[in-house]
């Protein structure tokens, strides 16, 4: 067994394993980074097909490097559905499982790396 320090033993155990998935009863959905704003905001391309101003959190911003063409899991806002935040970017071996699920069409990651 390997010793990880504190750092990285937090960061797998983060979700237990599992990939956090979309749940329209939170108000999740998957998105395609297409551009960055600058700063902490980006433009992403949702499952629905709407182009949405997303907003990087700080405890992601200084973690986790978004870039275009990632898989973006989004947390929409409650008072405007144009606009969301990051709630978890998905790595391509999460990417290749969630198209072999079925929860991510294999069109649209064709489609999105098409856009950049």
């Amino acid at each position: 067994m390997r010793c990880l320090s504190k750092k990285h033993q937090k960061q797998g155990d983060e979700h237990g394993g599992e990939i956090p998935l979309p749940n329209p009863d939170e108000g999740t959905i998957i998105c395609g980074v297409v551009r960055h704003l600058g700063g902490d905001y980006l433009i992403a391309k949702c499952l629905d097909g709407v182009d949405r101003k997303i907003r990087i959190p700080g405890k992601l911003r200084r973690k986790v490097w978004i870039t275009e063409g990632d898989i973006i899991l989004v947390g929409l806002w409650d008072f405007s559905s144009e606009k969301g935040e990051v709630v978890y970017k998905y790595g391509k071996n999460e990417v290749n499982k969630l198209v072999e699920k079925g929860v991510v069409p294999k069109e649209f990651i064709d489609a999105l790396s098409e856009l950049i």
